[in-house]
């Protein structure tokens, strides 16, 4: 099936949606993709969550009295932007400091790191609880390689509920932690999910099989197996969980959850097994959840999540909340004037007549030219959104650099910045890093005054900190891998002596040749790294990506008068 909404302002015409539809409860965060609680609370703990869009209820469907306090929301499995987590942190911050919760994806992880630096800058405290509930995607002896799913929703409830009896934020992480250590999650898909906008899902699968160990971001499993009865899949999923558990009393908390398409008939027939396999292993589910609570679009699958309790955890798990996606108690809160939001990020400017803007529109066209394909080659290992984020990021640079870029080095900062937060994700960040690291280094110069040998010095200190905030090393199949080639070649070609037009051209062919290259490698970083084997082959996006980037500034740069 086919997505409602256009890609492009899929983001915006649900979120809209959503504050109308629920605005007694959510108000929006002013200037950014959030929403916080419509009842200010007193001066406690912010729990503030977030990430991407396709999830429902979370994250947004999570925030009211007992839980949430805001929720930061990026495009369709992509990571919000580090602004967007900033401005929705600040909002929601009462004097007590925050609690940022969310699931453990790289880009995740790059942006809300970036926030918590800018709060601590401002004097704000905050902490982190990173999720790694997903047994499928690490293993037990390595919990930080985990990645978040269904067990977010488990996790925060603790959190919001300790932070709402007024813990302080030491107290409110040390809880949230315990819940994550205690909560474990497998799930299994029967049909992938489908792009807003696109015509067919990112992955298949056949009528007799279902995909074991699922993600949440279009993923395809770990692991094909034929297709399971609701009892058979019952075994599958609690045999795969059991062995996993931490020690407790007995007492546990089970979600069976719904990834979006699959009926509630259906995991109702399922839980009854799940019901009676735990009974007989010793454990008593005091609390039971049957429905949807991290979804993943209309994907077809559940996946089935168990904590741990103990005397503490057991409290705040049954203490109330009232949330539009979910209500332990608690009446409705009295109906407000609504509100709705205004895109801001992608406003058209007028074209200008600097090398930037011929640069990057080149770079945009190209972009655009190649969105499917980088879209095909991402959803091979992962979530298919590269190809969208590209687009959306170079169209936001485009247009920031048109309109502050009164010099080389302003207008680059501007794309840089505008580009990390259009696109989100780890691909956004790390970008915007090159872009506006590339600028800082060609600071006070003028197009006409930049040498071979200062561009070179530019890229390599873009580099340097595109390295320190990514972590990726030559060889590990990421953008790093075309990048680091088109440096060294940059660096030769200043040595050399050639022109700029033509040193850039010269390190672009590297690059597209190192890109090309990548199809040989296998990945180590991100989601990709857990379908390593299926990448085999297949360049990789990011690194195609920068080719197709740096090859068209050449030739906008050719073209220089």
């Amino acid at each position: 099936m086919t997505v409602l909404g256009a890609a492009e302002t899929f983001k915006r015409d649900w979120l809209d949606g959503f504050v109308t539809a629920y605005g007694r409860s959510v108000r929006k965060v002013p200037g950014a993709y959030g929403v916080l609680r419509r009842e200010e609370a007193e001066p406690k703990v912010a729990v503030v969550i977030g990430g991407g869009c396709g999830h429902y209820p979370a994250f947004a469907g999570l925030v009211g009295p007992g839980l949430a306090d805001g929720a930061v929301v990026g495009d369709v499995f992509t990571s919000p932007s580090a602004e967007q987590v900033y401005r929705t942190a600040r909002a929601a911050e009462s004097g007590a400091g925050v609690l940022f919760g969310y699931g453990n994806y790289q880009g995740d992880v790059l942006h809300f790191g970036l926030a918590a630096r800018r709060l601590a800058a401002e004097g704000i405290e905050s902490r982190t609880i990173l999720v790694t509930d997903d047994i499928a995607s690490g293993p037990a002896d390595a919990p930080e390689r985990r990645r978040g799913v269904a067990g977010d929703f488990l996790v925060f409830k603790i959190a919001g509920a300790a932070a709402e009896r007024g813990d302080d934020l030491a107290a409110v992480h040390a809880v949230a932690e315990k819940a994550n250590a205690n909560t474990r999650t497998f799930g299994v898909a029967f049909g992938g999910c489908t792009l807003p906008g696109a015509s067919a899902p990112l992955f298949t699968v056949g009528e007799s099989e279902m995909e074991l160990g699922l993600g949440i971001h279009g993923e395809p499993g770990v692991r094909t197996v034929g297709r399971l009865s609701a009892r058979e899949l019952a075994d599958e999923l609690v045999d795969g969980l059991l062995p996993e558990l931490p020690a407790g009393d007995g007492r546990v908390v089970v979600l069976l959850n719904g990834l979006g398409r699959t009926k509630y008939e259906e995991m109702f027939a399922t839980y009854t097994r799940v019901h009676e396999r735990l009974a007989a292993a010793g454990l008593s589910p005091a609390h039971t959840e049957v429905g949807e609570f991290v979804t993943s679009l209309d994907m077809a699958g559940v996946s089935l999540s168990i904590l741990v309790l103990d005397d503490e955890l057991a409290e705040l798990y049954a203490a109330p909340c009232d949330t539009p996606g979910y209500r332990s108690t608690g009446a409705a809160l009295a109906q407000v004037p609504l509100e709705s939001t205004v895109d801001t990020l992608l406003t058209e400017a007028e074209p200008g007549q600097g090398i930037v803007d011929r640069a990057l529109t080149a770079a945009l066209r190209d972009i655009e030219a190649n969105e499917a394909e980088l879209g095909r080659l991402d959803a091979v290992a992962a979530d298919g959104d590269h190809g969208l984020g590209m687009t959306r990021g170079m169209r936001a640079a485009v247009s920031a650099a048109r309109r502050d870029g009164d010099s080389l080095s302003t207008a680059l900062l501007a794309a840089g910045t505008a580009f990390a937060d259009a696109a989100g994700g780890a691909s956004g960040a790390l970008y915007g890093v090159l872009l506006a690291e590339t600028g800082a280094g060609l600071r006070g110069l003028a197009s006409k005054e930049v040498t071979t040998e200062a561009l070179a010095s530019a890229v390599d200190g873009a580099v340097a900190a595109f390295v320190e905030l990514g972590k990726a090393e030559p060889g590990e199949k990421t953008m790093l891998d075309a990048i680091e080639p088109f440096r060294l070649a940059l660096r030769e070609q200043a040595a050399a002596g050639a022109d700029v037009p033509q040193a850039w051209q010269k390190a672009a062919q590297v690059a597209v040749s190192a890109a090309e290259a990548t199809a040989d490698l296998l990945p180590a970083k991100g989601r990709a790294a857990r379908l390593a084997k299926r990448s085999k082959g297949h360049p990789d996006p990011g690194a195609t990506s920068f080719a197709l980037l740096v090859t068209a500034v050449g030739q906008a740069l050719g073209k220089e008068d």
